[in-house]
C-alpha cells in the first residue's frame, strides 16, 4: 500500500448503498463533484430520483437502483442488478441502529439490523470484491465510533460496527498488493437521519458532526499514499476512542452505559 497514485475520481464507478439521504448522499455529492460516476442504492425510489436530479448538472453518470438490502441475499440481487454496470469503486453506507435495553428490543427488529450492518455488508462486498481489486478504486465501509467500545442501550448496534472495522481493517492488508484502497471510517453523532430511526437518545447527549464534515475526511483519509486501514472522523472522536484503550472494558462499559441511560432519561422527563 506504499506511494498509491491519487484516485482518479473521473475513471471511477462508484456503487453507494444507503444513498438516498445522510452521509450516502453526502458521499454521492462530493464524488459526482470530482467527476465520479455513480450507482446510487436506497429502499426509497423517490429520495433516489431527488438525489439524480440534484446531481444532473455535474455531468457524471447517475444510475439508481430501488432496493431493501436488507435481506440475507442482497449481495446476488445488487450483482445482478448492476449487471450492466462494471462498478470499480463501494461504498457500503446502508445500516441503522436501535436504542433500547436488548431484553426489551423487538426480535425481528434486531435481525434486520445484523441482516443490514453485517450480512448484508458482506454478502455485497463477495460479490463485488473481484472487480474492485482488479481495478484502481476504492472500497469504503461505514463503521463507528461505538465499534471502540461495549454500547449498552445500543448492545446489537455497536457490535455489528465492531464487525465491520475488523471485517474492513482485515481486507486492508488483504488488498495490499493491488491497486485497491480499502478504508473503514468510523463518524461519531452526525447530523443525519440515523436518529429519526435510533431515537434521539442515540448520541449519548454528544455533539453531532456535519454530513459534509464527515465525508470530507473520508476522502481526505483515501487520497493519502499511504491510507490508513481506518479513521474516526472528529479530533473530540479520536480523543475519546483513543481513551477508551486506557482504561478497563468494565469500566468502559459503565462510563458507557451511564451516559446512554441519562440521554436516554432527559428525553422522557418533562420539560
Amino acid at each position: 500500500m506504499h506511494g498509491m497514485s491519487a484516485v482518479d475520481y473521473r475513471s471511477q464507478t462508484v456503487l453507494i448503498t444507503g444513498a438516498s439521504a445522510g452521509l450516502g448522499a453526502e458521499f454521492a455529492r462530493k464524488l459526482a463533484a470530482r467527476g465520479a460516476n455513480l450507482v446510487l442504492v436506497a429502499r426509497r425510489a423517490d429520495r433516489l430520483a431527488d438525489l439524480k436530479a440534484e446531481l444532473a448538472g455535474t455531468g457524471v453518470t447517475v444510475t439508481t437502483i430501488a432496493m431493501d438490502l436488507a435481506v440475507p441475499d442482497a449481495g446476488p440481487r445488487l450483482r445482478a442488478a448492476v449487471a450492466g454496470e462494471r462498478v470499480t469503486s463501494l461504498i457500503n453506507n446502508a445500516g441503522f441502529g436501535t436504542n433500547r435495553p436488548f431484553h426489551e428490543e423487538d426480535p425481528d427488529r434486531v435481525l434486520d439490523e445484523i441482516t443490514l450492518n453485517v450480512t448484508s455488508l458482506v454478502g455485497i462486498t463477495r460479490a463485488f470484491i473481484d472487480e474492485l481489486r482488479a481495478g484502481d478504486g476504492f472500497l469504503i465501509n461505514l463503521a463507528s465510533v461505538a465499534a471502540y467500545q461495549p454500547n449498552p442501550r445500543m448492545a446489537v448496534y455497536g457490535a455489528t460496527k465492531a464487525f465491520v472495522l475488523s471485517f474492513t481493517e482485515a481486507l486492508w492488508f488483504e488488498s495490499r498488493n493491488t491497486g485497491l484502497r480499502v478504508l473503514a471510517v468510523s463518524p461519531g453523532a452526525t447530523e443525519t437521519e440515523f436518529f429519526e430511526v435510533a431515537g434521539q437518545g442515540a448520541d449519548g447527549g454528544t455533539r453531532r458532526m456535519r454530513a459534509d464534515q464527515v465525508v470530507d475526511a473520508a476522502l481526505r483519509s483515501l487520497d493519502r499514499r499511504n491510507p490508513p486501514p481506518s479513521v474516526v472522523t472528529g479530533g473530540l472522536n479520536r480523543v475519546m476512542t483513543g481513551a477508551g484503550r486506557l482504561v478497563t472494558r468494565r469500566f468502559l462499559a459503565r462510563v458507557v452505559g451511564t451516559l446512554m441511560d441519562r440521554s436516554a432519561a432527559s428525553l422522557s422527563s418533562p420539560v
